[in-house]
Parts: structure tokens; C-alpha cells; sequence
């Protein structure tokens, strides 16, 4: 088998450490750009951008995110391209951005680190700072990241709640509620972490209201898509000191416009959709794709199979 691994996965790490990683297990891989020629007889792909020649080049496509709200999913059940994705190997990284971002809240972190930008001192005020044991997060969406994420939290002593699309129980959270019941698990939470996929049913799914069942001393934080939040709906919020704060990793637009609001609120930490990224994150995919090459090797089913 030889797979080609596209240009594109560079906005993650570099792709000639993918390609010796493959190479040294034994599994042929190429560097491939944007000219359909130059996956010759690759059978698959590894990649983090789709691209429309994919389905007339090969017949294995693999995403190095867990989002696949990219590629279009109909078109490739319809063109009988198979698609797998690296669900699974993100939860320890973003379940500590998290666990990050909460810090910084509670104890300041991120006001001391602008004031030193500024060259300034600053004390906080005497009720200013907290700490997150006993505090309460809300975990929105219980996969591989939200678990991770209520995991870090309980080993803080926080109390941890949820929600999912059926509020079957999980064992490290206290209590889990159906979507339906959305509004109710987002009262008296300190924190409101969303680790959704971007699905249609979860697309704009923060909007005015979620956020005003929200207690104006919590925060929201991000790591799931931009299109989850309606981006205007929590500026609004954040501006009339309706929410204490947010910190989003991802945004409608990315990069996020210069123009943007939340650049200049304070109480709003950005980061640059690096939530899931870590030095070995090629290791990891590598992983998941040698599996893969020996599972189509024995005809069984792939790992991650998302079509």
C-alpha cells in the first residue's frame, strides 16, 4: 500500500516527520501537493484539508482532526470513498488547555500576564481570585475531549455535570443531561465547556438564550467549532458583563479578524486553534494510520471509520 500525505497537514506539523514515521514501519508515503498527478498510485491520503480530486486519486482518505465537518460526507458515500478520521487522540491535550484556561481564570493568570506586557503591577481585588475546588464546570458534549475534561476537573475537586444527546450516565460525571434539557444543566455552572463535534443539530447551538440562562459570573469556553457559539450573541454578552468571561480556541472565522471585538475584551483568552496540538500529535496519527493499513490489509473494519 502507498499513501501520499498531503501538504495541507503543515498547519499541524511538518509532513515529512509523518512520512518517516510511516516509511520506518514499513509503509510507503509520499509528499503530495495540490496536482492530482502527484498521487500517482497512492491508494490513500492523509490529510488535513479535502480537496475535490480526492475522489478520483484514491480510495482512503484520513483526516488528522476529529472534526470532519470539512469534508462532505454525503459525496463521499455516494463516490464509495471511504473516510476515518483521528478521534481518540485528543483528550489528554485539550483536556489540559482546559483545565489552562480555568486556572487562569480563577487565579488571575491571564490579567497579571497582560499587565506585564503593559510593564505594570497590579493587585487584584481582595474577592477577585478563586480557587476551582468545590467550583462546578458544565461539560457540553461527553466524547473523548469532554470526558478528559471532566476527568482533570474532578481530580480538582470540582463538581462536574453534562450534557450529550441522551442522558445515559458516565461514570465521572455527577450528573448528565439530554440536550433537551440544555438550559437547566447550564444554571449555577462556573464554567461552560463546549467539546461538541459541528453537526446540525449543534450549529449555533450557544446562541442569546443559552447564554442568558447562564449565571453572569461564568465563563464559556470553546474547544469544540466556532459555528457552536453565535459569535455576536457572546460579544454582547461579554461586553454588558452578562457572562464574567470566555476562552475560545475557535472561532467563525479563522484566523480571527483583526477587527474583531474579542481581541480587545479583557476578560477574553484567544488562542490560535492550538487546543490539540503537541509535539508528538504526528506520532499519534501515525498511529492510528499503520492501524488502519493493516486492518484494509485483512479486510477488516477501519478504526475511526467516519464513512
Amino acid at each position: 500500500m502507498k499513501l501520499g500525505i498531503h501538504e495541507s497537514v503543515e498547519a499541524v506539523f511538518p509532513p515529512a516527520e509523518l512520512q518517516t514515521a510511516l516509511t520506518e514501519a514499513g509503509v510507503e508515503a509520499e509528499l503530495v501537493g495540490d496536482d492530482p498527478i502527484e498521487l500517482g498510485a497512492c491508494d490513500g491520503v492523509v490529510t488535513f484539508a479535502h480537496r475535490e480530486y480526492f475522489f478520483d486519486a484514491v480510495e482512503w482518505v484520513h483526516s488528522i482532526q476529529a472534526g470532519v465537518d470539512r469534508f462532505p460526507q454525503n459525496e463521499f458515500e455516494a463516490e464509495g470513498l471511504t473516510l476515518t478520521n483521528s478521534t481518540g487522540i485528543h483528550g489528554a491535550s485539550v483536556g489540559e488547555t482546559v483545565l489552562g484556561y480555568m486556572t487562569a481564570f480563577a487565579r488571575n493568570l491571564h490579567a497579571y500576564r497582560s499587565a506585564q506586557d503593559r510593564g505594570e503591577w497590579i493587585e487584584p481585588d481582595w474577592d477577585r481570585p478563586f480557587t476551582l475546588e468545590d467550583e462546578s464546570v458544565c461539560v457540553v458534549g461527553l466524547g473523548t475531549i469532554g470526558q478528559a475534561v471532566a476527568e482533570r476537573a474532578t481530580w480538582l475537586g470540582m463538581d462536574v455535570w453534562g450534557v450529550r444527546r441522551s442522558p445515559d450516565p458516565v461514570p465521572i460525571v455527577d450528573e448528565v443531561y439530554g440536550q433537551e434539557d440544555l438550559h437547566t444543566a447550564l444554571l449555577d455552572a462556573t464554567f461552560v465547556v463546549l467539546a461538541v463535534p459541528l453537526t446540525p443539530a449543534t450549529r449555533r447551538l450557544i446562541g442569546p438564550a443559552e447564554l442568558a440562562a447562564m449565571d453572569d459570573d461564568a465563563y464559556l469556553i470553546n474547544v469544540a467549532r466556532g459555528s457552536v457559539v453565535v459569535q455576536d450573541a457572546l460579544v454582547s454578552a461579554l461586553e454588558n458583563d452578562d457572562l464574567a468571561g470566555a476562552a475560545l480556541d475557535v472561532f467563525q472565522e479563522e484566523p480571527l479578524p483583526a477587527d474583531s471585538p474579542l481581541w480587545e475584551l479583557d476578560e477574553v483568552i484567544v488562542t490560535p486553534h492550538s487546543a490539540a496540538r503537541t509535539r508528538d500529535y504526528f506520532r499519534d496519527i501515525a498511529e492510528i494510520v499503520l492501524d488502519n493499513v493493516e486492518r484494509l490489509e485483512e479486510g477488516r473494519t477501519l478504526r475511526n471509520q467516519v464513512v
